[in-house]
């Protein structure tokens, strides 16, 4: 699914085991599956929590936005970027990184699934 050259994106095999991820689906959707060590800010909920991304991203390091299938993520990304903030769209998005093996942790921290 492509959003057009101004959206810079990132496929799951380029993210490091330790990558800065935000995930911006919707609580049930994260509840039932995210990758460990995200941090939760609902795309509905961006702009007024805004805050807490910029307390817990790294300071000079980029920041990974993911959603379900990489709409969403897209978007959130492309206001990052307009903010100063060094961000990537995740390509294919939870889908992806749970058909790559990647770890899929519910909110009690034990495997979970993308909805």
């Amino acid at each position: 699914m492509a959003f057009g050259s101004q959206v810079p994106t990132v496929g799951i095999g380029e993210l490091a085991p330790d990558a800065f991820i935000l995930d911006v689906r919707e609580a049930e959707e994260w509840q039932a599956g995210h990758a460990a060590g995200a941090l939760h800010i609902p795309m509905s909920e961006f702009v007024a929590r805004f805050g807490e991304l910029t307390e817990a991203a790294p300071q000079d390091g980029k920041v990974n936005v993911i959603c379900r299938v990489g709409g969403r993520s897209a978007q959130v990304a492309m206001y990052l970027v307009q903010q100063g903030i060094d961000a990537l769209n995740v390509d294919g998005g939870m889908q992806s990184w749970e058909a790559a093996g990647r770890p899929v942790v519910d909110d009690k921290g034990q495997p979970g699934v993308v909805i």
